[in-house]
């Protein structure tokens, strides 16, 4: 590199900071790359709609600013000096990312562009969310979802401090889900799933009382604390507490251990999908259903999670 450039690129990175001082502003900018691709001021204040003297004022303020000359000022044109080209493409640069930001931002804003994160449960979700998402994509094509398989408890965690924007949740308790807003989609009711040849299997009724008697499969405490929750409260009415035989940190492992005969495990209506050898019998009375739905942080929201609403309920 010649002497000469690397004294001009090294007196540009000593002035790089002042370029984005507050005194400077993007108009200055757009002013000087019309007078540099005309090399005159007189044509460039026409092109800007500006007159010509402001304009010389703004380029000898934007100048000053920098601390070095970006023309050469001949008697009828200006001629950029080594320093103003190498300084016009990087202007060129920062309008164009500029613009692209803006007309980005613009997008977002609208909705037609963006990310949203959804949390989402498979066992209860495998029917509703492949459809939501169809319908989502149908009409707002630019947006990407990216899904999170979580539990409960992770989700929660995730609406509040914001890396979720949505989740698809079984309703836990009214106080827990008070910090949230939640949509109801759809009620599931509480069966027991057994493997074939288990006495319940093949029972004419099933009911709560009977469930009290086996060994309860169950998710682990320490990943699922909300269900071991839920467990209680389903067996409270019977005044006893359920008997925890052993406990699985993914459906897969909790599906296998029932089709062993292991024990059996309380679950929603929608975890036949997953289980096509276990056995799902449903509770005689049936306890309270279980509200299903999408929740999100409460607050103001954006347009795409509203749409998202939209796409669920349909």
């Amino acid at each position: 590199m010649a002497r000469g450039t690397e004294e001009i690129l090294c007196r540009f990175a000593q002035h790089a900071s002042r370029v984005y001082s507050p005194h400077m502003e993007l108009r200055h900018l757009r002013y000087f790359v019309a007078v540099a691709e005309e090399q005159n001021v007189t044509r460039a204040a026409a092109r800007l709609n500006v007159s010509q003297p402001p304009l010389s004022r703004q380029i000898r303020d934007l100048e000053q600013e920098l601390g070095f000359a970006l023309f050469e000022h001949g008697a009828k044109s200006l001629k950029l000096t080594e320093a103003g080209h190498f300084f016009l493409n990087k202007v060129r640069h920062l309008l164009k990312e500029t613009e692209e930001a803006v007309q980005s931002a613009k997008a977002v804003a609208n909705g037609e562009r963006g990310e949203i994160h959804i949390g989402y449960a498979p066992s209860l979700s495998s029917d509703i969310l492949p459809r939501a998402l169809r319908l989502f994509h149908q009409e707002n094509s630019g947006v990407r979802v990216q899904l999170h398989d979580l539990s409960t408890q992770e989700m929660a965690r995730g609406l509040r401090n914001g890396e979720l924007q949505l989740a698809f949740m079984a309703q836990a308790s009214k106080r827990a889900m008070s910090e949230f807003k939640f949509r109801e989609l759809r009620r599931f009711e509480i069966c027991v799933a057994v493997e074939p040849e288990h006495r319940l299997a093949k029972a004419r009724k099933v009911s709560l009382e009977d469930v009290a008697k086996e060994p309860i499969i169950a998710f682990t405490l320490t990943n699922y604390p909300e269900h071991r929750v839920w467990l209680t409260e389903l067996f409270a009415p019977l005044k006893k507490v359920p008997r925890i035989y052993e406990e699985h940190d993914s459906v897969t492992s909790l599906i296998a251990s029932v089709e062993a005969g292991r024990g059996v495990a309380m679950v929603l209506e929608p975890f036949k999908r997953f289980a096509p050898r276990v056995k799902i019998r449903h509770l005689t009375p049936p306890p309270p259903p279980v509200p299903f739905g999408l929740a999100c942080a409460k607050g103001p929201h954006s347009e795409l999670i509203a749409r998202f609403f939209s796409a669920a309920e349909r």
